[in-house]
């Protein structure tokens, strides 16, 4: 990369940063479905058509990171030993992501506006099965077996099944949370998820 190809890279960084840092305070304060994107574009003294440059939508806004923390978790699970068990190996990813995520009462904040809001809801669970994808080939390797023995085809819905069932524990611990205002803690609720699951 040379030294244009940097500048752009870092200018375009900031510029999405500060666009997402300007939604979201509006998002926040007047609610999602009420915030335009032309309010967006105004407060970050931009055009609506280069609003459209940086996201697509404005749920993008919004759960744009998803993507990027879905890859952080892929990585801190190939980071940890296959001797970990895969609940086990999961949850220790999982958290390892969520002590970057940010503070919890802004965390709140966002998770609340989000289960309250249909097309948000819809938009985390299409990217959290981008999630699944990118964990389920560590998960096989955990559970051990040949993918292309005669058996194989149950290894590999045991490891999809796994996957699945940890993003839905982590999905239905996060819309407690934001029902009762942040207590208990995410962590304890989704111990909680994962037991019953387990049980």
């Amino acid at each position: 990369m040379g030294i244009e190809d940097g500048l752009w890279t870092r200018s375009r960084g900031a510029a999405y940063a500060e666009i997402t840092r300007v939604a979201m305070e509006l998002f926040l304060d007047q609610g999602f479905a009420r915030t335009t994107i032309d309010q967006i574009a105004e407060a970050a003294g931009i055009s609506r058509r280069s609003f459209f440059r940086y996201f697509g939508t404005k749920e993008d806004v919004v759960l744009g990171d998803l993507a990027v923390q879905g890859e952080l978790v892929r990585d801190a699970l190939e980071a940890i030993p296959l001797t970990v068990p895969p609940w086990e190996a999961l949850q220790e990813a999982l958290w390892k992501v969520d002590g970057l995520v940010g503070d919890d009462e802004t965390m709140l904040k966002i998770a609340t506006m989000m289960y309250e809001t249909p097309s948000l809801r819809a938009r985390s669970i299409e990217k959290h099965l981008a999630w699944q994808e990118l964990l389920v080939p560590n998960i096989r390797r955990r559970l051990g077996g040949d993918p292309h023995a005669a058996d194989g085809a149950s290894a590999e819905v045991a490891a999809d099944a796994l996957v699945a069932s940890a993003i839905a524990c982590l999905d239905a611990a996060g819309a407690v949370w934001a029902r009762n205002d942040g207590s208990p803690d995410l962590r304890t609720l989704y111990r909680r998820a994962v037991d019953s699951v387990r049980t």
